[in-house]
């Protein structure tokens, strides 16, 4: 469905009990919400399942490509007034999980639970920032197609690529639908975001951690550390799979997202 948010046409989707726990699927970059369909598919019929294109990516607009991880929020809580919920289970995967911990931040009282996956709560290392720079001139000079196909290469695992081609061929796909300015904007907002490690001792709703055993974007490790800073948080690791891990290994991402929303009232 489309609305108009804060100026800009967003596309969202929803499934479930309308008077059903509100879970937010926040997608990361730079995919849409097609990237949660098998957690879309999996969720029990009594939770209110909403996915959402996050603004430059999609079908939502593209606006003036001028984005920050605080337009994102706003986007973000926009939808949920919107959609009349007043506290909401925020799922988000690395960018999706960025925006759900500065919406935490932000707005506490608007979330009943976390669920942070393949993410952490670091800003960009000088080194990383660079790297968003590269993506940018990447595709302004060779376009949003190799730009896809060298982004698969980080973010899923080696062995995704013979046990499940149809799935990264699908969104390397959903990548080439996104247009330059969606994808820059995006890629800069990430490299100026600030640091959320400070609020993780504050967090007090329930908190799942899930990340792919071979995650090289944002490692178990690093998973691990979060979760020790946030109280009572759990954590799974989802092996054979890397920063994809929703997707590389649904089976048991699924398993570990129900047991733990089925545990929040």
């Amino acid at each position: 469905m489309k609305i108009s948010i804060n100026h800009l046409t967003m596309n969202y989707a929803e499934r479930g009990l309308p008077q059903g726990i509100p879970v937010v699927f926040i997608h990361g970059f730079p995919f849409s919400h097609l990237m949660w369909e098998p957690q879309m598919k999996a969720l029990p019929n009594h939770f209110r399942a909403i996915t959402y294109d996050i603004r430059g990516h999609g079908e939502s607009s593209v606006g003036d490509g001028q984005y920050s991880i605080e337009f994102f929020v706003d986007d973000l809580l926009g939808l949920l007034d919107h959609l009349v919920i007043d506290k909401a289970i925020l799922c988000g995967l690395s960018m999706g999980g960025y925006i759900a911990l500065r919406a935490y931040e932000l707005f506490p009282d608007r979330i009943r639970g976390l669920v942070l996956c393949d993410t952490k709560s670091e800003a960009d290392t000088n080194e990383a920032k660079l790297k968003r720079s590269a993506i940018v001139r990447t595709v302004k000079t060779a376009g949003v197609p190799v730009f896809a196909d060298d982004f698969a290469n980080l973010v899923f695992a080696r062995q995704s690529f013979q046990t499940h081609p149809d799935i990264i061929e699908n969104m390397k796909s959903v990548m080439r639908a996104n247009s330059p300015l969606g994808i820059s904007g995006a890629a800069l907002a990430l490299g100026i975001r600030t640091d959320t490690t400070p609020i993780l001792s504050q967090i007090k709703v329930p908190t799942l951690i899930l990340v792919g055993a071979e995650d090289a974007l944002t490692p178990p490790a690093v998973a691990e550390a979060m979760q020790k800073q946030i109280p009572g948080a759990e954590i799974h690791i989802i092996p054979a799979a890397g920063h994809m891990s929703n997707l590389e290994n649904p089976a048991e991402f699924n398993r570990h997202l129900v047991e733990f929303l089925n545990r929040i009232h």
